[in-house]
């Protein structure tokens, strides 16, 4: 008789794999919102149900969706001031919301999270769901926001 897997620990820390499940959950609930304008929390709820989201996995995607919409403003300034000849209403919706995501982790994850693993994850999401620029163009912006980090502080951004 085997024993029973032990239960998740809440408090842990999401793996790599988890993480990147979590983006890729919080990148669906984000292009949902903007799209259709549903409720962030119900969508992601949604989503994490349809997906048997483990704990950590939920949590972590919850994080990143609340995040990107609390400093959505910001990073939507410096989306626009990175990519001038992309006016950030003009850009696909699948574009646009990975980059606010890859954004968000890059300025305000970057402490616990590596920024180059934030814009790897982004780009694989572009390759997965945008066209076939949207992988450079995502890299090229998520790139030079990356480069504007060093040295400095993400209060001082």
């Amino acid at each position: 008789m085997s024993a029973a897997p032990a239960p998740e620990d809440p408090s842990a820390p999401p793996t790599r794999r988890e993480r990147r499940r979590a983006r890729m959950l919080a990148f669906q609930t984000l292009f949902e919102m903007d799209v259709s304008g549903h409720q962030p929390a119900v969508v992601l709820q949604r989503l994490s149900g349809e997906i048997h989201a483990r704990p950590s996995v939920f949590s972590y995607a919850r994080e990143l969706v609340s995040g990107v919409i609390e400093h959505r403003r910001a990073i939507d300034e410096r989306i626009a001031r990175l990519a001038p000849a992309w006016p950030i209403d003009q850009m696909s919706a699948v574009d646009r919301n990975l980059l606010r995501l890859g954004m968000y982790e890059t300025i305000h994850c970057s402490t616990t999270i590596p920024v180059g693993i934030a814009i790897s994850d982004a780009v694989e999401l572009a390759k997965l769901y945008g066209s076939e620029s949207s992988s450079r163009f995502v890299n090229g912006v998520l790139g030079r926001a990356s480069s504007e980090l060093d040295g400095r502080s993400a209060d001082d951004l």
